[in-house]
């Protein structure tokens, strides 16, 4: 019955904050669209933004910051990632580890984002 997600919404506390981490440190494209709003996209999916206390509706039922366990899966090797997360001095809170993916084995680094959204980035092994 699901083919794929589409988006997901993230609520911030830290609009630029967070539009720099996404964009400069995970690589992904900002886009606005309708009245002001922002995403960021990244192959055919995107995350669109909420900033706490202004939300837009309908929204989740408690919409927080923090709150997200997010696995993305890089298009580059992951040692490509590490070295691009030590340029943006941004700290790995742990990895490179093994782990089990929704199609197979991965290997992950996990690091958080400016609202401690914990992002796992991963490679598909073998």
């Amino acid at each position: 019955m699901i083919s794929h997600l589409d988006h997901l919404v993230l609520t911030c506390t830290d609009l630029d904050a967070t539009k720099h981490f996404y964009t400069e440190v995970m690589g992904m494209r900002l886009e606005t669209f309708g009245a002001g709003r922002i995403a960021f996209k990244f192959g055919n999916q995107k995350i669109n933004l909420h900033q706490r206390g202004a939300e837009f509706e309908p929204k989740a039922h408690l919409p927080v910051p923090g709150a997200l366990d997010l696995c993305f899966i890089a298009s580059v090797p992951l040692d490509q990632v590490i070295a691009h997360l030590g340029s943006c001095d941004w700290p790995i809170v742990e990895g490179p580890v093994e782990r089990t993916g929704a199609t197979g084995k991965i290997r992950s680094v996990y690091v958080r984002d400016p609202d401690l959204n914990l992002i796992e980035i991963s490679e598909m092994v073998g």
